[in-house]
């Protein structure tokens, strides 16, 4: 590609101009641009000529001035960006017996013109070993501009977006019930980074400016409690079991999960910490934490289980569903149609038809402090004011052996009734095998692999046995009924209330009051308090 340009030649002693049209594509010449170099030499011109000369489609020579042709040597203009980012030369060929400009020279020039960064040689050699690259421009110095760099970033490892949303179950439907809106951590886990920025480099203008690259971005974490944070300031890590979150800009960590109430908006609550509902707890939904469950509230139809202690300031109506089960205390002010469960103490005003179980005791006191109806245990005590209905309704209640050590019994029990009744069937087997071989009756090899299976079976179900009898004997002195192991009653007992101490048992017949029920030489007693 080649750009139209021209030169000042002689045309018979006067002075003429050559058109050199453009090739491949190149830009035409421009009339203005003739005319500013004319100009700017002094020679004068016929207008309409150079007009017509330019129109001209061939490499042609038109008389422009009856003066003759002056000796002119190749000239350039040069334009330098605002920003002293570039230079752009436009060279502008020698007349006929002129000289071509010696590169040298022009570099000369561009230093006296204080460029002295990113002279760009290649063009510049480019141009001065050809013979058309005039009326062109050239690109004859670069500057470098700054590298800006990259602003340091924080990143989380938690969900930052807590848009609740429900869970999809594996058939694709959709749970209401877990919303996933709880970020779980644990002690000691890193919860964000500071990726630092990446340092920018200086740039330089061809005039040898040193050019600032942008100031970065530095983050610094902003956190609140439970939070440490590295000596470099890079990592911030969980002190505690709880959940994080983010709040604007700034990270949280708690061990106790606070919320309204837990109705569908909320959904089920699973959790490593403590919770703590400042309302209610509607019907079919779970709580689980692993420390505390504090509900200023009620609970109605729902499952609370804690790793710790469970405290309902305005009781639990359980619908028949309700659950309530913690590895401390129970605290409520009513527990009704519930099943519950306590490692530790039960206290409540009021227990209605529940399972209630206590690794502890069981104290139901208040103004009307009853139980009644349903299957109620502890380890050691129960403290009722009023136990039983006058109704009838079948109360039970329970001390003496841990409910928890109790079913162990239980299942030990069963276990070692399979395990006797395996061997007894097995045994026949061998009986009838030892027989025969006595008789010289043939045993395939068949029979004595089964024979050999059954012996080994009954063998490792005698040694099974054995361990099974002796975990019963330990289980056994939990039997063993301490004179703490009581019921108290402060106020009536109504007929019809069983009452069980270890082993033994005794159905209430009439109406008492003011009685502590204990064992006394071997049997349930009724003693005053």
């Amino acid at each position: 590609m080649r750009n139209g340009y021209f030169r000042i030649v002689n045309a018979g002693g006067a002075t003429g101009i050559k058109i050199y049209v453009p090739k491949d594509g190149g830009e035409p010449l421009q009339i203005m641009e003739v005319m500013n170099y004319l100009n700017t030499h002094s020679i004068d011109y016929d207008l309409n000529v150079l007009k017509q000369a330019l129109a001209s489609e061939q490499d042609c020579v038109f008389t422009i001035a009856a003066a003759p042709c002056p000796i002119i040597n190749e000239t350039y203009s040069l334009t330098i960006a605002e920003d002293n980012m570039s230079a752009t030369a436009r060279f502008y060929a020698p007349s006929e017996g002129g000289k071509r400009m010696p590169l040298p020279e022009f570099i000369g020039d561009m230093r006296y013109k204080k460029i002295v960064y990113g002279i760009v040689m290649e063009n510049l050699q480019n141009h001065f070993m050809e013979e058309d690259s005039y009326c062109t421009d050239i690109i004859v110095a670069k500057g470098m501009p700054p590298v800006h760099g990259e602003d340091d970033r924080i990143e989380y490892y938690f969900n930052t977006d807590m848009h609740i949303r429900p869970t999809m179950r594996e058939d694709g439907s959709v749970d209401f019930y877990n919303l996933n809106n709880i970020n779980h951590c644990k002690a000691d886990e890193v919860l964000a980074k500071i990726i630092k920025a990446k340092d920018g480099v200086y740039g330089t203008s061809i005039i040898g400016q040193k050019l600032k690259p942008r100031d970065q971005k530095r983050c610094v974490f902003k956190h609140g409690n439970n939070i440490a944070i590295s000596e470099d300031g890079l990592t911030l890590t969980s002190m505690v079991d709880g959940h994080v979150m983010l709040v604007n800009d700034q990270v949280f960590v708690s061990d106790v999960y606070e919320v309204e109430n837990v109705d569908l908006s909320v959904g089920n609550i699973d959790y490593t910490g403590s919770v703590s509902v400042h309302g209610n707890v509607t019907s079919n939904l779970i709580v689980k934490a692993g420390g505390n469950v504090i509900i200023n509230g009620i609970v109605e139809g729902a499952q609370i289980i804690a790793g710790g202690n469970i405290v309902i300031a305005r009781g639990m109506n359980g619908m028949g569903k309700g659950v309530l089960k913690a590895g401390g205390d129970i605290t409520a002010k009513f527990i009704e149609n519930s099943t519950v469960e306590a490692d530790g103490n039960v206290f409540t005003e009021s227990i209605l038809h529940c399972n209630v179980s206590a690794g502890l005791e069981i104290d139901v006191s208040g103004k009307h402090g009853f139980i009644t109806g349903g299957h109620v245990q502890a380890n050691q005590q129960i403290s009722v004011k009023n136990l039983g209905a006058e109704m009838g309704a079948q109360t039970v209640v329970e001390v003496g052996v841990d409910p928890k050590i109790k079913a162990e019994y239980a299942q030990l029990t069963k276990d070692v009734s399979e395990i006797v009744k395996t061997i007894k069937l097995s045994q026949p087997v061998i009986t009838s095998f030892m027989e025969k071989r006595a008789k010289g009756v043939r045993i395939t090899p068949d029979q004595t692999k089964y024979v050999m299976e059954t012996a080994k079976l009954i063998e490792a179900k005698k040694i099974e046995l054995q361990q099974k009898n002796d975990m019963l004997k330990e289980l056994q002195k939990f039997f063993d009924v301490q004179s703490k192991a009581k019921v108290v009653v402060r106020g009536e007992v109504y007929p019809g209330t069983t009452i069980v101490i270890g082993e033994l048992s005794q159905v209430v017949q009439s109406k008492l009051q003011y009685c502590c029920f204990e064992v006394v030489r071997g049997d349930v007693k009724a003693m005053p308090l």
